[in-house]
């Protein structure tokens, strides 16, 4: 429509969340404009910023005024609102209520999991300087484990993609936790035979915006390697 405003967005391209929303917005050319709050240079804790989003947290979204801050709602917004294909947040009940199915375990399973890994082995080292401690990261990836081991078996089973034949939101949230800890150099999915073939769907589907959200979380993989 002339002379709307493209949607904003307050984005730190190292944050899974912030990845997922880039993505859905690249890949399927919603206009947009992003705003960069680099979390490393605590911007998010701005007064400017603050009044965005009071929790000082990304993404925060800002359509013609309406400002809506928790990564789920963004994304369920943006394809209820926008031009996006249906399959991305289906209308019909049932196949919309295993994408929500899903987007709700993935709060406490996929995300603060593949998390806690890539904290323990990139994060805390480089504000410490002191190395991962190797007990630590083995009960968090025992913890990973198991969730990989649900997301194979009980949402991925033999199907394409978590919720059925076609890509949705939940691929979508999924595939951004599961690269982070590839910033630390550890890919989390390999041995797993079924996920790095989903993994090789998702990223097909999603074309050039999926590596060109996580050309950060590359750069940080590499340089932590010239270390080694």
């Amino acid at each position: 429509m002339a002379g709307k405003k493209a949607v904003e967005v307050y984005l730190d391209l190292l944050s899974q969340p912030c990845r997922a929303v880039q993505i859905l917005l690249s890949c399927n050319k919603v206009p947009h404009t992003v705003r960069t709050v680099a979390l490393r240079k605590g911007e998010n804790r701005n007064p400017e910023f603050t009044k965005l989003n009071p929790m000082q947290k990304v993404p925060v979204m800002v359509d013609s005024g309406f400002v809506l801050t928790e990564s789920d709602a963004i994304l369920k917004y943006l394809v209820n609102k926008y031009n996006i294909p249906e399959h991305w947040y289906p209308r019909q009940p049932e196949r919309r209520a295993r994408v929500d199915e899903y987007t709700a375990w993935h709060q406490t399973n996929t995300r603060p999991h593949a998390a806690k890994v890539f904290i323990l082995e990139v994060l805390l080292p480089r504000m410490t300087g002191s190395p991962p401690e190797p007990a630590k990261v083995d009960r968090a990836l025992a913890e990973l484990s198991g969730t990989l081991d649900k997301l194979d078996t009980m949402f991925l089973k033999r199907q394409p993609f978590l919720c059925g034949d076609d890509i949705t939101l939940a691929d979508l949230l999924a595939i951004c936790e599961l690269m982070q800890p590839l910033g630390g150099g550890r890919d989390i999915l390999d041995g797993r035979p079924q996920l790095l073939r989903w993994r090789s769907r998702v990223q097909s589907a999603l074309g050039d915006s999926f590596d060109d959200a996580h050309t950060v979380l590359y750069g940080l993989r590499d340089r932590n390697k010239a270390r080694l």
